[in-house]
């Protein structure tokens, strides 16, 4: 049963108030994305509109000097310019909801189309920015001479990627080596050890779950991750299974570190219904506008794998 309206309002399957609607997408999204578990979220209260550029101020780097008794002190001017991060990407929808639909639907659609819309959202948004910060992490920190003290870690290159098994039989490496070595990496880079990350595709999900940390005991938990599923903490990295990772001829890049690393902003910027004039609905369209930006490419790792 629909409810009355007054003459001249168009009736809604639902209650479409684009305030409450535009924050239902954006909650539905970040449930689904690794992103605003990954990044610095910290500037997305700052976005406007496309075009906007957001301002990050960043700490300066102190100088610890020797002291001799009764010397002249050395008073530094400590300043680091700011790193501009620029909401530069939109992504938006259009559909149009039916009269007839409107009528004869049994379920609330907008409801429908919000989860539809964000997960669609997040699918192209991971793809882009966890393909696209790559290049801005600190070259000590991947390669075959990974480690910014020793040199001395082998992560893979695209010409060269580490074949990984849950063993490492065969001259391969073991899952549980390569997260060892992402994580030592990671040390020698001076990245803070707590709320460390590394987002894995689901077939390496399958090997840790197959490794030696099947033994719940080795990881701390009460029940082993072969009977809940969850794969929780390994060496200090909460670990994220996402298909949206880079790929290219079978090689995956795993993307391991620290919230500093990135900062992430987005907002749902318009959210609106007009009278399509092409046929008898109302079209709801929304953009969501962001921005991405490596900001210490020395917190973050990769690996380049395949199985």
């Amino acid at each position: 049963m629909s409810y009355p309206v007054s003459p001249g309002r168009p009736n809604y399957s639902g209650n479409f108030i684009p305030e409450i609607w535009s924050g239902k997408l954006i909650e539905n999204f970040y449930d689904a994305t690794v992103l605003a578990a990954i990044s610095n979220t910290d500037y997305e209260g700052e976005i406007r509109q496309y075009g906007d550029t957001v301002n990050i101020r960043t700490t300066p780097e102190i100088t610890i000097r020797d002291y001799v008794k009764g010397q002249t002190l050395t008073v530094e001017n400590p300043d680091k310019p700011k790193i501009q991060l620029v909401i530069d990407k939109g992504e938006y929808f259009a559909c149009v909801e039916d009269d007839v639909d409107k009528v004869q639907s049994d379920i609330n659609l907008m409801d429908t189309w919000t989860k539809d819309a964000s997960e669609r959202m997040k699918i192209k948004i991971d793809q882009r920015v966890l393909t696209d910060i790559l290049p801005g992490i600190a070259a000590t920190n991947k390669g075959a001479t990974a480690g910014e003290q020793s040199a001395s870690f082998n992560l893979g290159t695209s010409g060269a990627p580490l074949t990984v098994t849950k063993d490492g039989a065969s001259s391969t490496t073991s899952v549980v080596d390569l997260l060892v070595d992402l994580g030592t990496v990671l040390d020698e880079a001076n990245a803070p050890e707590g709320d460390r990350f590394v987002v894995i595709p689901a077939k390496m999900a399958g090997l840790i779950k197959k490794s030696e940390l099947k033994d719940a005991s080795l990881t701390g938990d009460s029940m082993s991750i072969v009977r809940n599923g969850r794969l929780g903490m390994v060496d200090r990295f909460t670990i994220y299974v996402s298909h949206n990772l880079s790929v290219s001829s079978g090689k995956y890049s795993i993307i391991a570190g620290h919230k500093m690393g990135f900062t992430f902003a987005s907002q749902m910027t318009n959210m609106e219904t007009i009278r399509s004039e092409s046929t008898f609905g109302n079209i709801v369209r929304g953009l969501q506008v962001y921005g991405y930006k490596v900001v210490k490419g020395e917190a973050l790792a990769q690996a380049v794998i395949q199985f």
